[in-house]
């Protein structure tokens, strides 16, 4: 077992501030995971029993990084992360956003190849690394976890599709009102039920949407002066969410 503060070669530039060894039924979020509708012989036996490990992980922590080789799976056990690739420049390009119940790094596993994309830590996040034989011995083994991962894949193919048609085709402006809906629908609202649950930049909105940030800072202003939303700060509250999605082109 790693030691607290060691170098931690799993994920790549964190450090470990702590080290976690919950049980697989007593985590509070497996209920929206892929391992929900397991039967069976119990998940530590398969998985907490074959080198699998939960590692606390702080904000700004790379998970892994574009164009290294995939070692296995993460599962997000709590927090929130992006995943982005490298354009020209540098310039970043968020293409998914994970929460809590969500599998990270399984694509380039399944394919053989190495990562797309970089996984980032937007808040303090805990996750779980299963490695590359533990997975495969669980897909293989277990049809119900293998169709969950194939739900899984396809969801995660949608997002991705309808990210590049709003690219392609919607103006800014309605994109940056669908980033809004879309980080609602990841990560939910806060007990009021108006502010979304997640802090994120005007340059990562950017990287969603896929514009300058003075757009995006422009936009907000706009979208706040039309009482659409409320902005204090990194938190965005939804005031209007008929009109925003009138706003983003989506019609009920």
């Amino acid at each position: 077992m790693l030691k607290l503060d060691e170098p931690n070669p799993i994920f790549m530039t964190a450090r470990i501030s702590e080290i976690i060894i919950p049980t697989c039924d007593m985590c509070y979020s497996r209920l929206n995971s892929l391992f929900s509708d397991w039967e069976g012989k119990p998940v530590e036996a398969v998985v907490f029993e074959r080198g699998c490990r939960c590692n606390r992980l702080p904000k700004g922590s790379a998970i892994f990084q574009e164009g290294t080789a995939a070692l296995g799976m993460y599962y997000l056990n709590r927090g929130k992360v992006k995943i982005y690739k490298l354009g020209e420049g540098g310039k970043k390009q968020i293409v998914r956003l994970a929460n809590k119940g969500d599998l990270i790094g399984y694509k380039a596993l399944i394919s053989g190849e190495v990562y797309s994309a970089t996984a980032e830590v937007i808040d303090d996040t805990c996750l779980c690394f299963i490695p590359k034989n533990t997975f495969f011995e669980i897909i293989t083994s277990t049809p119900e976890v293998c169709i969950k991962l194939m739900q899984r894949l396809a969801q995660d193919l949608n997002f991705i599709e309808r990210m590049l048609i709003g690219v392609a085709q919607k103006p800014v402006r309605e994109r940056v009102a669908l980033a809004i809906l879309t980080l609602k629908q990841t990560y939910g609202l806060e007990a009021d039920e108006a502010t979304i649950s997640v802090e994120l930049s005007r340059e990562d909105i950017a990287s969603i949407v896929g514009t300058a940030t003075e757009s995006i800072i422009r936009l907000l202003s706009e979208f706040k002066k039309d009482h659409i939303i409320d902005v204090q700060g990194r938190k965005i509250k939804i005031l209007d969410h008929d009109r925003l999605l009138r706003a983003a082109y989506i019609f009920d």
